[in-house]
C-alpha cells in the first residue's frame, strides 16, 4: 500500500468510524448472532492474493457488525464503561502508525518520557499523594489493565516479603517457614485471586474479608483475620483495597485499613511453621514485617477529576501501590490502566532482568527510567499518546464535566427508584453506578434484564447482593443522554409490568 493508497484507505476507515458514532443509536446494543455464526461466514482459508480495501469494508459490515455489543452505545449500561473518544481513537491511531516498541528508553525517549510526564500530571490532577511522582522514589506506568497491575503489586509485594529470595534461589531456599498470605474484601474483584494463583500464593492462602451494610471491607474483621494468621505463624503480606467495588461501587476505607496494617505489623520474632505445601511462598526477614497496601480505585479512581469526589483518596497517601483505569471513565479506549508506586525500587528489582542484548550505556546509568522493568511484559505500546491527546483536547474542566454529568444522571435514576413502589435500591449510590432490584424476588429480577437487554435500546448486568440479585446500571456512555437513561428506566418498569411480574 503506497502512501497514496494509505491516505485514500484512511479516509475512508475514518469516515467509516464517524458514520458508526452517527448510527450508533440504531444497533441493537447486544448482539444477536447465535454461537459459531460470525465464524460460518468466514472463508475456511486465507486468500491467496490481496483483496481491495473496498472488500475488507463491506465484510466489516457483512460479518463483523452482526457480532459487535456495542459498548460505545448510549444504551449500554452494563459492567462498567470502556470509554472510546474521538481525541483518543486518533492517539492511537498514530501510536500505532508509529509503531514504536517501547520496552526502554533507548528504543524511543519520546514513549518514556511523555509517559512519565502524562503519569506525574495525573497525580496533581486526581489529588493523589506526591510519593507517587517519579521526581521521587515512587512514580507511575502505563499497564494495559488493572488485573496486570494487581499482579504486579502482588508480585513485588511477595519479593519484598520474601527479601527478594525467589530471584535468586527460590522461595523456599532459605527462608524462616512462615506462609504469606494475602487480603481482600469478600466484595473485591477475581483478578485478586488469579493473581494470586498466578503468584504461587494459592487459594488457601488468600482471605476475604467480611464487608459492612455498604459493602466495603470491615476493617475490625480484617484486624482479627490478620491478628489470628500472624499468631498462626503466618505472615500477613498483601492487603487490597477496593475503591470503587465491581458489584456496588462500595469503598473500603483505606486509612482504616492502613491503621490495621501498621498495627499487626511484624515488630518481633514470630515462631516460624513449615509451610502447607512446597510451592507456597514463604516469609524471608522484611524489616518491619508489614503488608504491602494496594489500591484498586480501577472504576472509581477517575472520578477523584472532580474535588468533590477527593474524599476516596483519604489514606492512600500510605499505599504502597494504586491503580486506576482511564479506559473506563476518562475517555481513553482501552487498553490503558495506570499504575503507580511508592517505592519503585521493588517494581525493578522483582522484574529486572538484563540480558547483554538490552543493557544500554544510559540504562546502566541509571539516568533514565526502562519501564520493560515495571510489570511482566517487556514489549511496551506508546500508550501514553492517546492519554496525552485526550487530556490536551478536552482538558481539567471537559473531563470534570464529563463525570459529573454522569453522576447527576445516576443520581436521578436512583430517585426515580426510590419513588417507586415496585423497586427499591439495594447500595449507595457513590458515584454512577447504581444498584437495585425488584422487590418480588431473584426470578423476577432475572426475567426483567433478560426483557430489557431483548429489547435492543438497553444493556443491564447484575450481581449478587447478600445472596440476592440485584440489577447494575452504570452510567458512563460517552454519548448517554438523559433521554437514554429515562428511556431505560421505562423499558425496565415495562418488562416488570409485562407477563403479571408485578
Amino acid at each position: 500500500m503506497t502512501p497514496e493508497q494509505f491516505r485514500i484507505h484512511g479516509q475512508q476507515a475514518i469516515n467509516w468510524i464517524a458514520e458508526y458514532y452517527e448510527n450508533l443509536e440504531s444497533y441493537p446494543v447486544m448482539s444477536r448472532v447465535q454461537p459459531g455464526s460470525v465464524r460460518s461466514a468466514l472463508p475456511p482459508a486465507a486468500p491467496e492474493h490481496g483483496e481491495p480495501f473496498e472488500h475488507l469494508l463491506r465484510d466489516l459490515d457483512r460479518h463483523v457488525m452482526p457480532g459487535i455489543t456495542h459498548w460505545q452505545a448510549p444504551g449500554f449500561f452494563a459492567y462498567f464503561p470502556a470509554n472510546s473518544s474521538p481525541a483518543s481513537v486518533l492517539g492511537d491511531l498514530i501510536s500505532s502508525g508509529l509503531g514504536v516498541q517501547g520496552m526502554m528508553w533507548a528504543t524511543s525517549p519520546a514513549c518514556t518520557e511523555l509517559e512519565t510526564h502524562v503519569l506525574d500530571w495525573l497525580v496533581e490532577l486526581l489529588g493523589l499523594p506526591d510519593s507517587f511522582l517519579s521526581s521521587g522514589d515512587g512514580g507511575g506506568v502505563i499497564q494495559d489493565t488493572a488485573s496486570s497491575a494487581t499482579l504486579s503489586a502482588l508480585l513485588a509485594a511477595r519479593e519484598r516479603a520474601t527479601g527478594f529470595a525467589s530471584n535468586r534461589e527460590g522461595v523456599q531456599q532459605g527462608q524462616s517457614g512462615r506462609r504469606l498470605v494475602a487480603y481482600a474484601s469478600s466484595q473485591t474483584h477475581s483478578s485478586f485471586a488469579k493473581a494470586a494463583r498466578i503468584a504461587g500464593i494459592g487459594d488457601e492462602n488468600i482471605r476475604l474479608i467480611p464487608v459492612d451494610a455498604n459493602y466495603a471491607m470491615d476493617p475490625d474483621a480484617l484486624r482479627i483475620q490478620m491478628s489470628d494468621d500472624r499468631a498462626a505463624g503466618h505472615h500477613p503480606f498483601f492487603v487490597c483495597a477496593t475503591v470503587g467495588t465491581t458489584a456496588s461501587t462500595a469503598l473500603d476505607p483505606v486509612d482504616a485499613i492502613a491503621d490495621v496494617i501498621a498495627d499487626v505489623a511484624f515488630s518481633a520474632p514470630v515462631t516460624p511453621v513449615a509451610p502447607a505445601a512446597p510451592a507456597v511462598p514463604v516469609a524471608g526477614d522484611q524489616p518491619d514485617g508489614s503488608a504491602w497496601l494496594h489500591v484498586d480505585a480501577a472504576f472509581a479512581g477517575s472520578a477523584c477529576v472532580c474535588p468533590e469526589h477527593r474524599h476516596m483518596n483519604v489514606g492512600v497517601e500510605r499505599a504502597d501501590s494504586y491503580t486506576f483505569n482511564p479506559h473506563k471513565w476518562m475517555l481513553t479506549n482501552f487498553d490503558c490502566n495506570v499504575f503507580y508506586v511508592r517505592d519503585r525500587r521493588a517494581l525493578t528489582e522483582t522484574f529486572a532482568i538484563n540480558p547483554e542484548y538490552l543493557r544500554t550505556d544510559v540504562g546502566d546509568s541509571g539516568a533514565v527510567i526502562d519501564y520493560r522493568d515495571w510489570h511482566i511484559p517487556l514489549g511496551r505500546r506508546f500508550r501514553s499518546l492517546k492519554l496525552w491527546f485526550v487530556l490536551r483536547h478536552y482538558g481539567v474542566e471537559g473531563l470534570r464535566k464529563y463525570i459529573r454529568s454522569h453522576v447527576a444522571l445516576a443520581k436521578e435514576f436512583a430517585s426515580w427508584v426510590e419513588a417507586s413502589d415496585d423497586f427499591e435500591l439495594v447500595a449507595p449510590v457513590p458515584l454512577s453506578l447504581v444498584c437495585f432490584r425488584h422487590v418480588g424476588g431473584d426470578a423476577v429480577n432475572r426475567a426483567v434484564m433478560e426483557r430489557v437487554n431483548a429489547g435492543g435500546s438497553t444493556y443491564l448486568t447484575h450481581a449478587k447482593l447478600d445472596g440476592r440479585v440485584a440489577l447494575r446500571l452504570a452510567v458512563g456512555g460517552v454519548r448517554t443522554e438523559r433521554r437514554h437513561v429515562e428511556a431505560a428506566w421505562n423499558e425496565i418498569q415495562a418488562a416488570a409490568a409485562d407477563g403479571g411480574l408485578d
